[in-house]
């Protein structure tokens, strides 16, 4: 049985991470108007992961006879006036989205919830990831995307990009 902090806390990561895929489809569309199909790929299959993200967690309380709850999901507000501004939003984001799975992560530790602990261990290791991702597409941004062909490069690099589902390690 859960620790009640605890599994309301899963249970409102699951809205949370539903909402980063919105708000990545939101880059994507952005992109996609721009022009830009690379990065409108890039945060299209960024989505597709943070649905993954949240059905992981749906799964995870269920498993533990969990009955989850699925309030509405907010909408993503955020303007862009440049190719730059939707990087930097990402990074951020996922700033935020890591602060939460410590957040959880803090909670089940104080509840002795080595299950959870352990089920978390992949996002902490996932979070680090996406936050290098950003960061990385960020520095890119910064070096190749000021001229149109380092732009078009960017863009064609980020076209690339493939969804994979992901695999949780049982160690």
């Amino acid at each position: 049985m859960l620790n009640k902090k605890v599994e309301e806390l899963l249970n409102d990561q699951i809205n949370k991470e539903f909402y980063s895929a919105y708000l990545y489809l939101d880059f994507s569309n952005y992109y996609s108007a721009k022009g830009l199909d690379g990065f409108a790929n890039w945060y299209r299959v960024q989505a597709q992961e943070e649905r993954d993200h949240a059905m992981m967690f749906y799964d995870y309380l269920q498993e533990n006879e969990v009955c989850v709850t699925l309030p509405a999901i907010a909408a993503p507000d955020k303007k862009f006036d440049n190719p730059s501004q939707p990087l930097k939003a990402a990074l951020e984001h996922e700033e935020y989205v890591t602060s939460l799975i410590n957040n959880i992560y803090a909670a089940a530790h104080e509840a002795k919830d080595f299950r959870t602990m352990k089920f978390l261990d992949w996002f902490v290791k996932e979070q680090g990831e996406e936050e290098k991702n950003a960061r990385d597409l960020i520095s890119k941004m910064e070096l190749f995307g000021g001229k149109p062909e380092g732009l078009y490069l960017l863009d064609q690099e980020l076209a690339a990009r493939q969804y994979a589902a992901p695999v949780v390690s049982a160690t």
